[in-house]
């Protein structure tokens, strides 16, 4: 167990230094930087509150379970991050690029990615032709997470599984 364990954190390392050895190509770094604040707190609770108050009714249940996947997806992220204190990437893997004043807190999982998830999710169940964009959209931020050094790939995953389990699951609540 411990042989595959090392083996994966390799491979992790090495699909970490590929997306995030790309940090000097000017026009990546503006999309990264601009594109991973849509998981930030400001924004998704922005967006989250924005989108209950749209008059329209069709988009009223994604909205609701939008917003309460955002709120409720948090508890486990908050939980796993004090259960596995993993120190982020740009602490551990030499050589690596991370912006100005990076997050200290631990890694495990992604919250901008679970944010992303949580809020997308319920979205793209609920009007398929959305996918087009909120689906990219989303592995955006998720992949900028890495590019800019703060996470891991499978804190990354790890986000995505559980925005994506929560989204799933508020959505069935509100149907």
């Amino acid at each position: 167990m411990e042989r595959w364990l090392k083996r994966a954190y390799i491979f992790e390392c090495f699909l970490f230094r590929s997306l995030n050895n790309q940090f000097h190509r000017k026009w990546l770094n503006g999309y990264f930087r601009f594109i991973t604040h849509l998981g930030g707190a400001a924004v998704s609770i922005s967006v989250c509150l924005l989108l209950l108050f749209l008059p329209f009714e069709t988009l009223k249940a994604a909205s609701l379970a939008s917003a309460l996947a955002l709120a409720l997806s948090h508890i486990p992220v908050a939980l796993l991050k004090k259960l596995y204190p993993r120190k982020r990437p740009y602490l551990q893997i030499i050589n690596s690029y991370v912006l100005q004043n990076p997050l200290r807190d631990h890694s495990f999982p992604s919250g901008h990615t679970t944010a992303i998830f949580a809020i997308s999710t319920p979205f793209i169940i609920s009007f398929s032709t959305l996918s087009l964009l909120l689906l990219p959209l989303s592995l955006s931020v998720a992949l900028s997470r890495i590019y800019l050094g703060l996470h891991y790939p499978s804190d990354v995953a790890a986000g995505m599984l559980i925005g994506s389990s929560f989204g799933y699951g508020c959505f069935s609540f509100f149907l």
